[in-house]
Parts: structure tokens; sequence; C-alpha cells
């Protein structure tokens, strides 16, 4: 029903900067929230932003002040903003937007910092 695909991970050096994209595609007729969770290897998933329906933002104490999450006026593409990057920040970020219908997932984008 929602599909979502997310884009703009790739290589970057320490103090870099990216910008991840996540287009939502389907029977999105509303939203609760969507966010922005990372998971390193062997390593527990965690939530680094959300934004609600309201424009409210969450962000985790790591990434406070670096990292800013944003979408556009459609609400069909959620962005996440990555600015003095660090090789903590390495991990596959995965999108994913909470619906009254339910919860969808992107496969996620590789987000490599070198030092």
């Amino acid at each position: 029903q929602v599909q979502l695909v997310e884009s703009g991970g790739g290589l970057v050096q320490a103090g870099g900067s990216l910008r991840l994209s996540c287009a939502a595609s389907g029977r999105l007729f509303s939203f609760n929230a969507m966010s922005w969770h990372r998971q390193a290897p062997g390593k527990e998933r965690e939530l680094v932003a959300d934004i609600t329906s309201g424009g409210s933002t969450n962000y985790a104490d790591s990434v406070k002040g670096r990292f800013t999450i944003s979408r556009d006026n459609t609400k069909t593409t959620v962005y996440l903003q990555m600015n003095s990057l660090k090789p903590e920040d390495t991990a596959v970020y995965s999108c994913s937007i909470s619906t009254v219908l339910g919860n969808y997932w992107g496969q996620g984008t590789q987000v490599t910092v070198s030092s």
C-alpha cells in the first residue's frame, strides 16, 4: 500500500555532510509521524530523529545540533540533513512513516563516515 525508498547515502569524510531522502508512494492519506532510524552491524537499531504531523521534531542526543529532519509540502518526501558527520554515525539509515492504516519502513541506505 505504501512504499518508501531511501537515497543519498554514501561514503564521506569526518566533518562532511550528507542529505538522505525518503520518497513515499502509494496510498498515503495521512500520517502521525515520520522518522529515521539507524543500525550498525552488531548494534541495536536506534531512533535518530522523528517529526510529527504537527511539525514537532525530536532527536537523539548523539545527533542533536548536527542532524535535521524535514519534509516537503506534499509530504511525499522526508529528508535527513546530516552535518559534521562522525565515524560513529556509520550505519544503515532507514525511514519509516506511521499512518492511521499502519506503519511502513524503507529498506535503508548505507552511510559510511571515514576518519
